[in-house]
């Protein structure tokens, strides 16, 4: 049974060579609260792979970094549709790593709004 609003292990970003070329050679971009990367490429399996992040530097306790991290992975998992459907028609891999870059704790209407605009930014240059 296929679940559409999953966010599976091959979904996420985790090989290191492919998030070392993310940072290094990918497209950047700010919507508030996020810096996001992204690298999009020609591939035989289309796919739209996901890095979140969260950095001590702006958060020093865990359990705030996690809450935003998970804000941000259920507004991602939730709306990720408009991405996936774009990479898969145009026969794209898309790599993007999302960047919390507030120091403040915004509520989830707000992440999730910046994680639309972002995915929707994506879609159309793509």
């Amino acid at each position: 049974m296929d679940k559409p609003y999953a966010l599976p292990k091959s979904e996420r970003l985790s090989s290191l060579t492919a998030v070392r070329r993310l940072f290094k050679d990918g497209a950047s971009g700010f919507v508030y609260p996020f810096r996001y990367m992204v690298i999009t490429e020609k591939s035989a399996s289309p796919s739209v792979e996901a890095l979140f992040s969260v950095p001590k530097r702006y958060h020093k306790r865990a359990n705030k970094r996690n809450t935003l991290r998970r804000r941000t992975k259920e507004a991602y998992r939730l709306n990720k549709a408009t991405l996936t459907t774009t990479a898969i028609e145009k026969g794209l891999g898309v790599d993007i790593a999302f960047v919390y870059s507030s120091k403040e704790i915004l509520p989830y209407k707000t992440i999730e709004y910046a994680i639309c605009k972002i995915l929707a930014e994506v879609g159309s240059s793509s």
